[in-house]
């Protein structure tokens, strides 16, 4: 968990820098938004290891970023949910769904998601609830699984997540404002970079020199993530 704690200690010493920050109007942000599943290794790597850096460079302050987590799971006919990776998915998902619901701060939300998918990633997903602790959240998201609303806002998300166009073909989906980046997801930051233009480029871009080294790497990477992108491909 210490990648986790270096990542949360950065956020408390920067919560200043991101409040002043934040004074952006909504219309002025990226929408950044990824539908995954909790279950899913790539999703989690995903995640762990490449969605951080937009909070670790400030560029979170210039981007709303939406979660959903529902993926490649399916309704059945009786109404209830069919998940890719089992039961134990399902009910992470609908965690992560009261998660987002219960603390709508995405400082917050996505430190209990981070902390989670690296207890994917470390197989030791039962040690989950450690993680409002560690985040230093209440219990509100587990009551709300317990009491079955996350199923309720699964709902929400399998019909946003139907609602993909094009539809979404595997996870992790990751769609840029409204563009979908398909296999070249994990250039996510160079396509939220560019989507300002040149005369309004965060300083998180300039930190990550994405304007103008990612760009020059374009055409090699796309090739690249085309021929060796690992990701949990949809059934349906």
């Amino acid at each position: 968990m210490a990648s986790y704690q270096r990542l949360l200690r950065f956020c408390i010493t920067s919560f200043t820098i991101f409040f002043c920050l934040l004074s952006l109007s909504s219309s002025q942000k990226v929408t950044l938004s990824l539908y995954y599943e909790a279950l899913c290794p790539y999703c989690a790597e995903f995640i762990v290891n490449h969605l951080p850096k937009i909070f670790e460079t400030g560029l979170i302050s210039s981007i709303d970023l939406q979660l959903i987590p529902w993926g490649n799971a399916v309704i059945r006919p009786d109404g209830t949910i069919l998940c890719q990776h089992g039961e134990a998915e399902c009910a992470l998902n609908a965690i992560h769904a009261c998660a987002i619901n219960a603390y709508p701060d995405v400082m917050k939300h996505f430190g209990f998601i981070y902390c989670t998918e690296q207890l994917v990633l470390e197989n030791k997903l039962e040690k989950w609830a450690d993680c409002l602790e560690m985040v230093g959240l209440s219990g509100a998201a587990v009551d709300c699984y317990i009491n079955g609303y996350g199923n309720q806002l699964e709902q929400r998300y399998a019909e946003e997540t139907s609602e993909l166009y094009p539809a979404h073909r595997f996870v992790p989906w990751v769609v840029v404002n409204n563009q979908p980046l398909q296999e070249n997801y994990q250039n996510f930051v160079m396509y939220i970079c560019n989507a300002y233009g040149s005369n309004q480029v965060p300083e998180g871009c300039r930190i990550l020199n994405s304007s103008v080294e990612t760009l020059s790497r374009f055409d090699s990477s796309v090739e690249k993530l085309s021929n060796s992108h690992q990701v949990c491909y949809s059934n349906h």
